[in-house]
This record gives structure tokens, sequence and C-alpha cells, in this order.
């Protein structure tokens, strides 16, 4: 009963940092008092201590949390209804070089959508802002479907085709470029990815809630030496990786080793072949949005490294 009052908090507090509305922000600050409050106590219970549900630490759990998870799915559906996408960006290009972005996982292209202005403005790149199904195919599916996105944009009429990718995105970019060479490929940037996957696949993949939210992509992005991150092998084209090392998921954050950013570890994000590696104190879900994390892309994309002072 402990590990599953456990499991349902992580479940949620990861479906809030996915699907942020003002009032999951008020509910996730209450949940935090609650988990700073119960989870102390539930730690400190020997493994083999027998709930019962009279219990008041485990009746206040369930009472909390279902209201929250009934809140977190509503969030779920209104997310896919309340963004309006800006693509193309109406900037005058004036580089021939295109910028390929991909959003994470149960995002869309509207968590990329000031990433891709800044861009556009800054530095007058091309951009293309892809959508994929992530909630709904696997990541070999993914990568097929993205294949057909990019060949529609005619990449080959660019001088430089980059690309900049966001946790899964990632994924699916390594996925791509190794069935799929550029001869005009330029920098490679991914914000946040489980490049060697990431431990709260490997404790959560079985769980129904967790299965639901993150599909059949997500339940591939373990650790193991048989996940898909894992047997895509070392990169082969200069890519840069920026990565946060700043959670608002306590729990999360107690399940993977060293730092992380609530959802991978810093140290998993890194890949054998990686041109530069920079962290910077962002969480996993909004680590695009930082100011920062837009000038150091903008940079390595026009310098090929990170600007480290």
């Amino acid at each position: 009963m402990r590990e599953n009052a456990v499991e349902f908090l992580f479940l949620y507090l990861s479906i809030q940092n996915l699907f942020w509305t003002p009032e999951n922000f008020l509910l996730s600050k209450k949940l935090h008092e609650f988990v700073k409050k119960y989870i102390p106590i539930l730690n400190k219970l020997p493994q083999n201590h027998k709930f019962n549900l009279d219990d008041k630490i485990i009746k206040h759990l369930y009472e909390f949390l279902e209201i929250l998870i009934q809140v977190s799915l509503a969030s779920l559906l209104i997310a896919g209804c309340t963004c309006t996408m800006i693509n193309p960006i109406e900037v005058k290009q004036t580089k021939n070089e295109m910028v390929v972005l991909l959003h994470g996982l149960a995002r869309t292209p509207c968590s990329m959508v000031k990433l891709a202005t800044y861009l556009s403005r800054q530095s007058g790149f091309k951009i293309v802002n892809l959508d994929y199904p992530s909630r709904t195919q696997s990541i070999q599916q993914l990568t097929e479907y993205i294949r057909k996105r990019i060949a529609q944009a005619s990449p080959q009429t660019a001088d430089k085709v980059h690309f900049v990718a966001h946790s899964l995105g990632g994924i699916l970019v390594r996925a791509y470029l190794k069935t799929n060479p550029l001869k005009n490929l330029g920098q490679v940037i991914m914000l946040s990815p489980p490049n060697q996957g990431s431990e709260l696949v490997d404790i959560f993949k079985n769980n129904g809630l967790f299965q639901l939210i993150m599909g059949t992509a997500g339940q591939q992005l373990g650790t193991q030496p048989t996940s898909v991150p894992n047997q895509l092998g070392a990169v082969t084209f200069k890519l840069g990786i920026i990565m946060g090392n700043v959670s608002f998921n306590p729990l999360s954050s107690y399940l993977i080793p060293g730092d992380d950013d609530g959802k991978v570890s810093v140290e998993r994000a890194k890949i054998s072949g990686m041109t530069d590696f920079l962290v910077l104190p962002h969480s996993h879900s909004f680590i695009m949005n930082s100011h920062e994390v837009m000038r150091q892309t903008r940079y390595f994309l026009e310098h090929g490294r990170f600007d480290k002072y």
C-alpha cells in the first residue's frame, strides 16, 4: 500500500507537470505541502507495515488524489483544445537554412512556438515546427511519421538543415538520422533528452495510468540495454545538449539517482559522440521557454558550440 500511495502521487505530479493550468499550479502547491507532511511518515514505516483503509494517512492520500487525478485528466483533454499553433512563423526569412523543431512526449508544437518565434526573428531561419502523435504510436512508427513530414518541407532545397528537439523529440532525431542521413545536415540541439532512458519508465511502465498518459513511445524510454534510446548507439553528427537540473516533482527526483530535471537524470541525457553539453537551472517540461536556453540554442546553431563565457 505504501508503494501504491507513492506511485499515485508521482503519477499526479507527472501529469500536472506536463499539462499545466493555473488551477493545476494552485493545486500543486497544496500537494507539495501534503507530500512534505506525509511522505516522510510513509518512508519511515517498515516495508511490511500493514495498512488498512481506516488508516488516517491512507484516507487522506486517496481522498486528495482522487480529486487531483480527475482535474489532471480533465486538463489533458482541455490542453489539446486551447492551444493556438502559430506555424509557420510569419517572419521574413534571411537565411537559406531550415530548423526542424520536434516537441516532447504528450506535448504539441505549441510548446515550441516561443522558441520557434525567437529563432526566426533573431536569426532568420526557416522554421518547420512539426507535430506528431507522440501518445498513440511507437518510436519506430513516429520515426517514419516525421520522415514523411520532413520530406514535405523539401529539406534538400536548404543550404543547411538543423534540428532542435525536446525530450522524446531528441530520440526521434537520433532514430531518423540513423536511417536518413542528410548531406546538408547542420547542427542538432537536444533539450532534456532521455538519451540513456529514464528510471521513471523502468518503475512505472507497467502502470495502467502511466500507459494511458505516456502511450507506447513512453514505455520504450527505459534504461535497459534493450531500450530504444540505448539501441540507437553513439551519434555521428554535431550535437549540443542542454539539460536542466531543477525539479518541481519531489517524488520523481527521489527516484532518480543524482541531479535531474524531474524526468531525466543529468547523466542519462549524455550520449557518446556529443559535441557539447550544458546544464542550466530549469525543469524538464518548460526548459524550451527559458530565454537563456533559447539564446544558447541560437548560439550553437550559428557557432557549433555553446557560449560558456
